[in-house]
């Protein structure tokens, strides 16, 4: 049975070192063979956007955006559906590959056995 971990990251480049964690543990997990499921909520929300990540700095960490595309190649990135709606984002703004979804489909995921889920 493959390991899967969920990990929802809230914070955005207001509090960068929290934000890159998440996408860090995220994209090592992939490589690790973990079925990976990235949640952005929250000012993380923004992540979704092109040329966000690509503008994120933080320094002595790998590229958010290099992080974010591991994570889209592996795994599932999704966007809150109500954090989207709150920054008036919708499907049409956002990178190919990244998925709506909302509060329901975030509890099926962390309910499901097997699942490891953090919270960043």
């Amino acid at each position: 049975m493959q390991r899967r971990l969920v990990v929802k990251v809230t914070a955005g480049a207001e509090a960068p070192e929290r934000c890159a964690q998440a996408f860090t543990v995220a994209a090592t997990a992939v490589a690790a063979g973990a079925q990976v499921s990235l949640w952005l909520t929250g000012e993380a929300s923004w992540l979704a956007v092109p040329g966000r990540a690509e503008a994120f700095e933080l320094p002595l960490s790998a590229p958010l955006a290099d992080l974010r595309d591991a994570v889209l190649a592996g795994g599932t990135l999704t966007l809150c559906t109500q954090c989207a709606a709150r920054r008036q984002l919708n499907a049409d703004d956002l990178l190919p590959g990244v998925r709506l979804a909302g509060a329901a489909s975030f509890v099926d995921e962390v309910l499901a056995d097997g699942t490891q889920t953090l919270v960043y």
